[in-house]
């Protein structure tokens, strides 16, 4: 780890500290921030090389999963070196990264699911899938690059793309992996979830533990071959949570009713059925306010039709309603849902990190909200900081092109 901290400034709280975790030749990126990547110690996370902020690329032989082992420095370890090498998912029991190694295109090619352990001993293939999902006359192509792994460790959900590459209004569906029995169920599908981010809610208890927050892209245009031209219509996208195996369907109450509408970055609050979204929300002239990006969080109510803020019975909290002109994108909390890391965006000034505490849930805003540092890179896509937290709350994480090529980087944070 190289300390940097020149990141800071005059406004950065007092016993922050910040390190550059890659240096080289290639960009190097953490995996996108609602990606279980995280060791339950705290001790070990997992990098990727070859990638920009939003993932890799699938055909490039330099793309590999690390493990970055901060008890050792934040000494880096390759972990995968297959062509391919996709979406991680660390076992809760911090033992194992499950990865699939994806070489399909549309209607066609193997996907295949492995495990390695963390220490290397140890590597074996799962299951693998080069027909027909069982059950189904749909073949998966070109998966989604974030999977997620249920909090028993039992089971791995994953969007694809379920297209042949010829018929217009392709479908994308989300697979649910029993990693016991070996075996893989096509649980939803449908043109409108191109862009999934399916992430399994963190409870411990057991009927919690089968929900999956889903983000449906209403209005979303989609080439033949799964590529996607417009991400998304109006009134906007909303989230949803479904039962990982297709039942229960419910939706959040965010976004779509013409002003508030949700930005795409959500996750679940720690290990509660809290979930909070960020928003762009757009107010008329007669309430006096600007553009806006807010923080929501919310319960998951019966879906009525996709009505968003407006479902019956909505249970939801304006996080951010303290902050003036709050300009929240992409966030993060730690595992016990009290703390809460974000990126800052402010015009002409690169995106900032800003941190917070969390009180009850559905009452209280933001709490002991705190600048801490700026990022210091560009405003493109490939470079987005994407904070997290580190279980425990206490390390946070982001990227950076500050030296002109994408790294990653750590903080040590103040509480």
């Amino acid at each position: 780890m190289i300390p940097r901290q020149d990141f800071l400034d005059r406004e950065s709280p007092r016993g922050v500290e910040v390190y550059q975790l890659t240096q080289g030749e290639l960009p190097c990126s953490h995996v996108y921030m609602e990606a279980q990547i995280f060791t339950p110690d705290a001790s070990r996370l997992i990098i990727h090389q070859a990638a920009t902020a939003h993932g890799g690329r699938r055909d490039n032989p330099a793309h590999q999963y690390l493990l970055c082992d901060l008890t050792a420095g934040g000494q880096l370890i390759p972990l995968t070196e297959e062509p391919g090498a996709w979406a991680p998912s660390v076992s809760p029991d911090g033992q194992w990264m499950y990865y699939f190694v994806d070489t399909t295109e549309p209607g066609q090619g193997r996907i295949e699911l492995k495990r390695v352990k963390l220490d290397g001993s140890w590597r074996e293939s799962i299951l693998v899938l080069d027909s027909l999902i069982p059950g189904t006359r749909r073949k998966a192509s070109r998966l989604y690059p974030l999977s997620t792994i249920s909090s028993d460790g039992q089971r791995l959900a994953i969007s694809a793309f379920l297209g042949d590459g010829r018929r217009p209004s392709p479908p994308f569906g989300l697979l649910v992996f029993d990693l016991t029995k070996a075996t893989v169920n096509l649980v939803l599908e449908g043109p409108s979830w191109c862009n999934m981010h399916s992430q399994y809610c963190r409870s411990l208890d057991p009927r919690e533990a089968h929900d999956i927050l889903i983000q449906e892209n209403h209005g979303c245009v989609v080439s033949h071959e799964g590529k996607v031209e417009q991400l998304v219509g109006e009134p906007g996208a909303d989230i949803h949570v479904i039962r990982d195996d297709g039942s229960n369907f419910r939706t959040m109450p965010w976004g779509r009713d013409g002003i508030e509408h949700c930005q795409g970055h959500q996750c679940w609050r720690g290990r509660s059925t809290w979930a909070i979204t960020s928003t762009t929300t757009y107010w008329p002239k007669e309430f006096g306010r600007e553009k806006e990006n807010q923080l929501i969080e919310g319960k998951a109510r019966p879906d009525v039709g996709h009505l968003g803020l407006k479902t019956p019975g909505a249970c939801r909290n304006e996080l951010s309603r303290l902050i003036s002109q709050p300009g929240f994108w992409h966030f993060a909390t730690d595992i016990s849902g009290q703390y809460f890391i974000s990126d800052i965006y402010q015009a002409g000034k690169p995106p900032a990190i800003a941190i917070a505490k969390l009180g009850t849930p559905g009452v209280d805003p933001l709490l002991d909200y705190t600048y801490v540092c700026s990022t210091k890179t560009s405003y493109i896509k490939e470079s987005h900081p994407h904070p997290f937290l580190s279980p425990d709350g206490k390390l946070g994480f982001f990227n950076s092109d500050e030296t002109g090529l994408l790294q990653a980087y750590l903080i040590r944070l103040p509480w």
